[in-house]
């Protein structure tokens, strides 16, 4: 196989990973205080990454300051990310809540071009204006669909375009896998913290089997994500993370029984359009 249908193949496990893991902690139904499932998510995924980092060296060697500054960025940014989209999640359809996030590459590009001050041509504004069309159709506020989870999923995506703005600005030489632990002990800490000021609810044995389910694809997409940046051309693997889109519609749907409605079909439809023409365009000037 070509590096880039190895790339491809990668990042579609990766995509499948993190929604396998959203569909279990969906299905925990809200049985666990939040902060309780954080935590105990948290402590055999960071065990894991962990055991991960050892094994590939990515815990040696020194970390320049500037990078230190971004990681903690970073892991601040994954702890509100976690907290406001497994809100969301676990009072929202499952592929409403990942259609909405399918907006992250026109964000990330907006944020590059507000607080970087990279070239952004008129294209890709009108595309980012666009996707955010598509955005509203799905959470349409002003509506009776519209409640506090669809602000929730919105401020996820804040979290989440933080978070990946900050990794834009690190240094190559800082392992993937290090930052990714970083942020997930982020999430563990504080998360067990927050979890003192609420009463633990018992863990029954469905419930462990969901939790070590979700940790086991959350490191598995993890793992997975950070094998992508290894194999084949970034531009033509990239387009393939809107495979998540289709395994949230699947699993909504199987597993839930939930199916969008026609408006927020086509709202995640306009979104995934817009970002794929973003990503030519940027696979365009890069090769131009």
């Amino acid at each position: 196989m070509s590096p880039n249908l190895i790339g491809a193949l990668l990042m579609m496990a990766s995509m499948a990973c993190f929604t396998f893991n959203d569909a279990l902690i969906k299905m925990t139904d809200g049985a666990l205080p939040l902060f309780q499932l954080l935590f105990l998510r948290g402590i055999l995924a960071s065990l894991l990454i962990f055991l991960m980092a050892r094994a590939r060296g990515a815990l040696r060697g020194p970390v320049a300051p500037m990078d230190r500054m971004m990681i903690a960025v970073r892991s601040l940014s994954e702890v509100g990310a976690a907290y406001f989209f497994i809100s969301a999640l676990l009072n929202m359809p499952l592929a409403n809540v990942t259609a909405i996030l399918q907006i992250l590459p026109l964000t990330v590009t907006l944020g590059s071009a507000l607080f970087f001050r990279e070239a952004v041509g008129w294209r890709r504004m009108l595309a980012i204006v666009i996707g955010f069309a598509g955005m509203l159709m799905i959470v349409r506020p002003g509506s009776d669909g519209f409640t506090l989870w669809s602000v929730y999923a919105l401020i996820a995506v804040l979290c989440v375009t933080v978070r990946d703005l900050s990794t834009r600005r690190l240094s190559g030489d800082v392992p993937s896998l290090l930052v990714t632990l970083s942020a997930s002990v982020t999430v563990l800490v504080a998360s067990g913290l927050a979890s003192l000021t609420t009463e633990w609810a018992p863990v029954t044995p469905t419930l462990a089997w969901l939790l070590g389910g979700s940790s086991v694809f959350i490191v598995g997409g993890y793992f997975f994500s950070v094998q992508v940046m290894r194999a084949g051309d970034v531009s033509f693997i990239a387009p393939f993370r809107y495979t998540g889109l289709i395994w949230a519609l699947l699993l909504g749907w199987v597993v839930f029984g939930d199916w969008p409605s026609g408006m927020t079909l086509a709202g995640a439809a306009i979104i995934v359009a817009t970002g794929l023409f973003t990503l030519y365009r940027e696979r365009s000037l890069m090769r131009g």
